[in-house]
């Protein structure tokens, strides 16, 4: 990521679950307030610059769709963007929903970009802390967003500004009132932005300090990355745009890599799913272009 500059992805990510907020049923995640974080310009200027690019995602789709913006716009949205933002956060929730109910009290978002969790359940404002922690720009663009779109902050929500690339400080949390007890974890969207010396570390360093029992929800990319084209090149195009972005993807794992790692930090995998068994879950049965994005998988670990 660029300096004093929020996160491109972040825009992207927000994009994609406003789109399909919007148009796409069935819903696989209805994140109906994502539209407040994107400007009618800066929608405009994306869905623009996802048109005009149709000839490098696509050139059969570019001469089948050409002229009609829309179809164009349609067909990227499902095919390239929308895939793992919206599965990746449905896995996410429903499990952080159900920890919930067995009395969880503290969650922590690493990279939450423009989340809109909080927003979404004010009923958890008395019984549940949230720290979203991202880079400092986005941090500040996210509160302006907010301030924009006159949405008032929770009272249990709570920014944590911090570069994952250094090593994670508990102090910035303990000031906000971060305790040590049961926490859950999410890491969305991360760790194909950090070596895997940084995940490693980022992992071993959250969970120092949390009792047996917390937990995480993170995706990876498995070992394909790099050399796995995808449905229309869109494994591909996804790194390229990363590293166009300023944002390159770093990282992949094995399945055993993975463990390992996990194991390193006293972790235990409850629940690993591939992107065949994302497809089962999430994309089954739709007469649309969404589908599980090859190579992308969701791992929810336990603390032992």
């Amino acid at each position: 990521m660029k300096k004093n500059e929020s996160s491109v992805t972040s825009l992207i990510s927000a994009f994609a679950r406003s789109y399909h907020s919007q148009f796409d049923t069935p819903k696989i995640f209805n994140d109906y307030l994502a539209k407040e974080f994107i400007s009618e310009k800066e929608f405009t200027e994306i869905k623009e610059n996802m048109v005009q690019g149709i000839h490098f995602f696509n050139k059969d789709i570019a001469q089948k769709f050409e002229g009609n913006t829309e179809e164009i716009l349609n067909w990227i949205t499902q095919v390239q963007l929308s895939p793992i933002t919206l599965s990746r956060a449905a896995y996410c929730e429903k499990i952080l929903l159900h920890e919930v109910t067995l009395g969880l009290r503290q969650y922590v978002v690493l990279g939450a970009g423009l989340d809109t969790f909080s927003f979404r359940h004010p009923e958890l404002e008395n019984s549940l802390e949230i720290f979203e922690i991202d880079h400092p720009a986005t941090q500040e663009f996210k509160k302006q967003r907010l301030d924009e779109a006159k949405l008032k902050i929770p009272s249990n929500l709570h920014f944590i500004s911090m570069d994952f690339t250094k090593n994670l400080s508990y102090q910035n949390l303990k000031h906000k009132g971060f305790d040590h007890k049961k926490t859950f974890f999410s890491l969305l969207g991360v760790s194909y932005y950090l070596t895997k010396e940084e995940v490693s570390s980022l992992i071993d360093d959250l969970f120092t300090k949390v009792p047996s029992g917390s937990s995480i929800v993170f995706d990876y990319a498995d070992e394909n990355l790099f050399e796995e084209k995808g449905i229309s090149n869109r494994v591909e195009n996804m790194v390229k745009m990363a590293s166009i972005g300023g944002e390159p993807m770093k990282s992949c794992f094995s399945y055993f890599e993975i463990e390992k790692m996990l194991e390193k930090s006293d972790l235990l995998i409850y629940e690993h799913l591939s992107p065949e068994k994302v497809n089962e879950l999430y994309f089954n049965n739709r007469e649309d272009d969404l589908s599980a994005f090859e190579t992308i998988h969701y791992i929810h670990a336990i603390k032992k």
